[in-house]
């Protein structure tokens, strides 16, 4: 593969993985701010210190159903353990627990502010970029801290080109929330983008070291390194 047609697909392999990963994202999102209440369930009625120590259980079906229980009423406290559960042997607990951690993310902890992050949700579904963007900036405005926030605008400014302000942003994505995967495969698009593909390396190994699900970025991660060996192979 020559190095043009290589850059090529890697720019196409990231943009899916990251698409994908932002589809996953509102998906979680809407159910977690729109679900209707329905009758409870055994693993509904668990409190988050049960559902922690389930997540430890060798019976697979407690780690699925506990994983799920997070993702209702976990906390940022809860984020470290739910990436250790990204390498469970079970698939379906793998994926219960990526969800689990985008719906955690996606809570501010304040009701007026994940109303607003609703209307910003909706924004991006309608393709109302610059609203989208408004509507981010208003909520990073009233609580900063609120790392989602930060990493939706990120994805924003890079849909509209503007790739300096989408760095930056990733920036205070990773200090409020140093295990985002999803902006950490972030970065690594960015980066392609820019034809920094040292960087662009680095964040995919860094990506996959948080979450070793996303093959997408696995396979950005194996054209990278054969772009980086013809490139080396060229100065020799």
């Amino acid at each position: 593969m020559r190095f043009a047609e290589a850059r090529q697909s890697i720019v196409a392999t990231v943009a899916v993985a990251r698409r994908a990963l932002e589809t996953r994202t509102i998906a979680f999102v809407l159910v977690t701010l729109f679900a209707v209440a329905g009758p409870l369930e055994a693993a509904e009625t668990q409190t988050r210190d049960e559902a922690l120590r389930a997540l430890a259980q060798p019976d697979v079906h407690a780690r699925r159903d506990a994983a799920s229980r997070l993702g209702e009423v976990g906390t940022m406290d809860d984020v470290r353990l739910l990436v250790r559960t990204l390498r469970d042997p079970d698939d379906d607990t793998r994926e219960t627990a990526e969800r689990a951690l985008w719906r955690i993310w996606a809570r501010s902890g304040d009701e007026a502010v994940d109303r607003l992050y609703a209307v910003g949700i909706h924004q991006m579904e309608e393709g109302e970029l610059r609203q989208s963007i408004a509507t981010f900036t208003r909520i990073i405005e009233q609580k900063p801290e609120f790392a989602e926030a930060w990493n939706k605008r990120a994805t924003l400014y890079f849909m509209t080109g503007d790739l300096r302000k989408s760095l930056a942003d990733c920036d205070e994505v990773m200090k409020r929330n140093p295990w985002h995967f999803g902006a950490l495969a972030g970065y690594t698009q960015i980066y392609i983008q820019l034809e920094y593909y040292d960087r662009a390396l680095d964040y995919a190994r860094r990506a996959l070291e948080v979450n070793p699900n996303m093959e997408g970025v696995r396979r950005s991660l194996m054209l990278l390194e054969h772009v980086q060996e013809q490139r080396r192979q060229h100065m020799i």
